[in-house]
């Protein structure tokens, strides 16, 4: 092949005298820039941190085993009572291993980086190739996600450990015992009982089809059932597992034989009192197992500072089995392991942990001043708390660990923020959590900021400098707009503006509801903030936006696989409002039969894999006597429609207005050829670069430069340009609106959510050319608010013109990435201008902005040479991960990103 035959698209513009330029607002230095801002960590975390980075995600049977056998025992035992006694066995075996220096302990398995899997919730993925269970709608989504091949990730099986779902590691001897228990599970799991009775929905083949194609991207009922969401800590932080013990005997005696008025679930609560009893004496003996291996510990080791500290942890654990923490270190600990406790009794991910520098703010305060502990000591503490927070995995298939979560886990942190009665909530203990963030840079817990007008100046500038790391965090978030949206969408179960203030960040930037409670601390009384809503992000998981643009220009046929995955609307679409029309009609179509068949899957989840521990933690559970399933919680409408592509698609539609109907250069038939013949150029996986800019020309002869050039300089979004901004006011007004005319199984309506964690990846896999010029296979826009990269050419200020145009509040999310190179923020004023960026963002009514400030240079250096970069993290769409952990096709997305040269 000729040179020309393989000369890129960049090449190809270049030589019209025309640039896909990734620069704005100058050039960069020629050599590559570090970021300005480094700190250490302590010595302590700093030897743990490196433990991590030489350790693989390990998955073993331990916990499945144990639980299996007693779910087995106890067959005929009501649902809830019989599922709390199998999780209590499971945790009660849970085999201890305390690293030494640790001073936080207990993980989710015995392995420092470990997850296993749970077959009651969902088998098929071990056993698909020896069942009946034929078709997983999964597997579009895992064929085009990939894992990155460096850090944890096992992605090929070696010596006698075998790669499970391109990530995790099992020793060869534990597979039969995997097998031969998902094996027993066929048929009875969530997911089997979900697709058996999803099956029902009319119009259920329009569901596999849309799966299929990957219009969708997973099912949430069966995958990741709860998540995006914020735990409460409360009830043991005020009364103790022992207090809660007392307090569930009460209830039951209180309750037992009593409908009280509800003929319907009035009796369940007398089964999940009990169920509490037992699933808390299963937290307690996996407490006091690790007691017991501390002071085992104790006694072998020959090092008396070693000996202390083991002792130490000992005391600690035995006193937190059963009371209320007496200092911080006993109250962090704690929080740590109810978090675990959560994470164990269900597939999570998006277990966020709330405003912990409030919640904690008491012991601190306490200790301080009474000298129990210092600052210095609260520091290391919060170090040691990223890395063990850091080492959370969450077992999934390929297609949801990869192609959504990019191995992370969103353990969100929320600072900032206001006080029930309406001040600034943050305080010296939320000042250290943003300097741990930087001294002990892990992509967990990631950190938001609830940015308000009441915040503190120094507080903002420390989150600032904190961005300065480069490490992706803190994120920031709208306080006034996160307020709004929760007075909208749960008026109706009784949301207050001073309930409303108490909210924080589920998931990576999911708006969670919560509550206050009042915590007693000798004598003393505090206000805490902490969950008290269902998981967000549940119900229609990623419908791909310019994939529904594409059916509709195929007249509902997926070209990549060859299924008619919609009817066929047979309109020629001779105007732009035909076109848009026949986009909402498939639009509503999917979200329809999708919602239908999730509701199914959830309420068979509720059915027969409910929360025992999420429920107990959560007001109201405890006091209404009812779990997440029976609406114990106090705000329940928090399922959505999850779109990806935004951006794309707005583009899109854009390209086909302009080229089509307004210039009328081209047809609506010679739009689709070009788009089926990828403008002349050979598809992303052929070349091995989902940017834009590496895509090879093939068709040399011409035909389709012409209407390949007009697409491109099309306008594009995020230059304060009415043409295209006009597109998404409507587009957005409309979809918040469709969304909220969905019901959930609850009887809630469901609303919007706009993001894309990984999704933009794989989603971009599977569609094809795209009127904005994008090419097939290569990426969308990341987020939903953030430019394709190198289209925003106005510098920052018209993208939040572009961005603002439609009112934030109406969605949970609107979200948007900004990267900047760090010459562009040197020094003191470098670090205010960042803020007035933000600041004049938030003021506009933009929810979300994160920042990416790196070089570009070193991201394309590390692509080559992950090994050398095992530490470099990025921003990818609303959580920071490790560059040699993220699969190749979002590398090559957040390379390409537009990069600031100055703000």
């Amino acid at each position: 092949m000729d040179e020309s035959r393989r000369m890129k698209l960049e090449d190809i513009l270049a030589s019209k005298g025309l640039s896909i330029n990734y620069q704005s607002g100058g050039e960069a230095p020629n050599c590559m820039v570090d970021r300005e801002i480094k700190k250490e960590p302590t010595t302590r975390a700093k030897k743990l941190r490196d433990i991590y980075y030489n350790t693989l995600s390990t998955t073993d049977m331990e916990f499945p085993y144990w639980y299996n056998r007693k779910w087995k025992e106890l067959d005929g035992e009501v649902t809830i009572v019989r599922r709390a006694i199998a999780l209590k066995e499971a945790f009660s075996h849970l085999t201890p291993n305390i690293i030494p220096g640790e001073k936080l302990v207990m993980q989710k398995t015995y392995n420092y980086r470990g997850s296993f899997p749970m077959p009651w919730l969902s088998e098929g993925f071990f056993v698909a190739n020896q069942s009946e269970l034929k078709e997983s709608p999964s597997e579009s989504a895992d064929e085009l996600s990939e894992f990155g091949q460096g850090g944890g990730n096992v992605t090929k099986s070696f010596g006698n450990v075998v790669s499970i779902a391109g990530k995790f590691g099992m020793r060869k001897e534990e597979i039969p015992v995997l097998l031969k228990i998902a094996n027993e599970w066929v048929g009875k799991s969530v997911e089997d009982l979900g697709r058996k009775y999803e099956k029902m929905v009319p119009d259920y083949e329009v569901k596999e089809n849309i799966m299929k194609s990957l219009v969708c991207m997973f099912d949430s009922g069966f995958t990741l059932p709860q998540g995006r969401e914020v735990i409460n800590y409360y009830y043991p932080l005020q009364y103790g597992f022992d207090g809660l013990i007392k307090m569930a005997k009460e209830c039951k005696d209180d309750v037992a034989g009593k409908a009280d008025g509800d003929g319907i679930i009035g009796m369940d609560r007398l089964y999940f009192y009990e169920a509490v009893i037992h699933i808390i004496e299963g937290i307690q003996n996996w407490i006091l197992n690790y007691a017991k291996h501390a002071r085992e510990l104790e006694k072998k080791s020959n090092d008396q500072i070693q000996r202390k500290e083991y002792a130490q942890i000992a005391e600690c654990l035995e006193w937190i089995a059963h009371k209320q923490p007496r200092n911080f270190r006993e109250a962090l600990q704690l929080t740590y392991t109810l978090h675990i406790a959560v994470l164990n009794e269900d597939a999570i991910s998006g277990l966020s942990i709330g405003r912990l520098g409030q919640i904690l703010y008491p012991w601190y305060e306490q200790d301080i001043k009474a000298g129990i502990i210092t600052k210095e000591e609260v520091l290391e503490l919060m170090e040691l708390y990223r890395i063990k927070i850091t080492a959370i995995d969450c077992f999934a298939s390929t297609g949801v660990v990869g192609g959504v979560l990019s191995g992370n886990t969103f353990n969100n942190l929320t600072i900032g923020g206001l006080t029930r009665k309406g001040q600034s909530a943050t305080n010296d203990l939320e000042m250290l959590i943003v300097e741990a963030g930087m001294t002990c840079e892990t992509p967990q817990p990631t950190l938001s900021v609830l940015y308000d007008e009441k915040l503190p100046e120094k507080f903002l500038l420390k989150c600032v400098e904190c961005d300065k790391t480069g490490a992706g965090y803190p994120a920031w978030m709208n306080n006034r707009g996160a307020i709004e949206f929760l007075m909208n969408q749960y008026a109706e179960e009784g949301m207050t503006i001073e309930e409303a203030r108490s909210v924080a960040i589920g998931g990576c930037l999911e708006t969670s509801p919560c509550t206050w409670k009042e915590l007693v601390l000798n004598g003393k009384k505090y206000e805490i903030p902490g969950g008290a809503g269902h998981p967000t992000s549940v119900g229609v998981h990623f419908v791909a936006n310019p994939k529904i643009l594409e059916l509709v220009l195929m007249n509902g046929k997926d070209h990549r696989t060859g299924i008619q995955v919609l009817n066929p609307h047979n309109k020629k679409l001779e105007t732009y409002e035909e076109l848009f029309d026949a986009f909402k009609a498939y639009y509503e179509k999917s979200v329809d039969v999708l919602a239908k068949t999730n509701n199914v899957q959830h309420d068979i989840w509720r059915k027969q894999n409910m929360s025992v521990v999420n429920s107990f933690l959560k007001p109201d559970c405890l006091s209404t006597g009812q779990h997440i399933g029976n609406l114990g919680y106090r705000y329940n409408a928090t399922f959505n429609v999850e779109s990806c592509g935004t951006v794309t698609m707005v583009n899109s539609l854009a390209g086909f207005k302009k080229v089509v109907y307004d210039d009328k250069k081209y047809t609506i038939e010679e739009m689709k050829d070009a788009i089926l013949n990828n403008f002349g150029f050979k598809k992303a996986d052929e070349i091995g670069s989902y940017s834009l800019s590496d895509q090879q020309k093939e068709d040399m002869s011409g035909k389709y430069d012409d209407i390949y050039g007009m697409c491109l300089i099309a306008p594009k979004y995020g230059n304060a340009d009415s043409y295209v901004d006009d597109i998404l006011r409507e587009y957005e007004e409309w979809f918040c609106e469709m969304c909220r005319g969905v019901e959930s199984l609850y009887g809630k309506p469901m609303y919007a959510c706009q993001i894309s964690v990984s999704t933009h990846g794989a989603q971009g896999g599977a569609t094809l050319a795209t009127p904005d010029g994008r090419l097939a296979g290569t990426t969308y826009a990341d987020g939903s608010m953030s430019a394709y990269p190198g289209t925003d050419k106005n510098g920052p200020y018209a993208l939040f013109e572009s961005a603002t145009v439609w009112d934030h509040s109406t969605s949970q999310n609107s979200q948007m990435n900004l990267k900047i190179h760090p010459s562009a923020l040197k020094g003191v004023q470098g670090t205010k201008n960042l803020l007035d960026l933000t600041r004049a963002y938030m003021r506009k009514g933009g929810f979300h902005i994160q920042y990416n400030i790196v070089d570009s240079k070193i991201l394309k250096v590390a692509q080559e040479k992950p090994e050398e970069y095992r530490d470099l993290m990025v921003r990818v769409a609303g959580f920071t991960q490790y560059w040699c952990e993220i699969g190749k096709p979002i590398q090559d997305e957040v390379i390409a990103r537009t990069e600031y040269e100055g703000v």
